[in-house]
């Protein structure tokens, strides 16, 4: 077990001040610590198990939707638009008469990350001039699932490139 290492603190004065511009001595480690979008201050190493239960998490959601056919231009414009609207869209793949659309969400629980997805194509349906076309398909999978399935090789293709792209 190495002692613990002794504080500095970049700019500040007093005891344990490090004057700026000085680097850490060597071999001396860096605490590191993550903050969520809540504001949870995490530190660094296994995050999903150190947070509380109740606390948001990141789940990798697939929505398909299908209906009658549309203009392909009309269908590219609204997905564009619902990307405007809500950045948080990584990828939409489009055709006359399908679409899939696949973003991050944050949420407490699965549960909470579906129902956000499944209001997502209704709800701004008008604002965005989407097609009437109804959800067929939902895949909500939590962060860690999704990462298996990338470095398995099986799974979606990471969204690249981002946007929206005809299949």
């Amino acid at each position: 077990m190495r002692p613990a290492p002794t504080a500095y603190r970049v700019g500040a004065t007093g005891p344990g001040a490090r004057p700026p511009g000085t680097s850490r001595p060597a071999g001396e480690e860096r605490a590191l610590t993550s903050v969520t979008a809540d504001g949870y201050r995490q530190p660094d190493g296994d995050r999903e198990n150190d947070r509380p239960a109740d606390a948001p998490r990141l789940w990798h959601v697939t929505l398909s939707v299908s209906g009658e056919a549309a203009p392909l231009t009309e269908v590219r414009r609204a997905l564009q638009q619902l990307a405007h609207d809500h950045p948080f869209l990584l990828t939409s793949r489009y055709a006359v008469d399908h679409a899939e659309i696949r973003y991050w969400e944050e949420a407490r629980d699965l549960h909470d990350a579906a129902a956000v997805a499944l209001r997502l194509w209704g709800e701004h349906r008008q604002t965005a001039g989407l097609p009437p076309w109804e959800i067929v398909g939902l895949e909500v999978i939590d962060r860690g699932t999704y990462h298996q399935r990338i470095a398995e090789g099986y799974g979606p293709p990471p969204a690249s490139p981002v946007g929206v792209h005809p299949f």
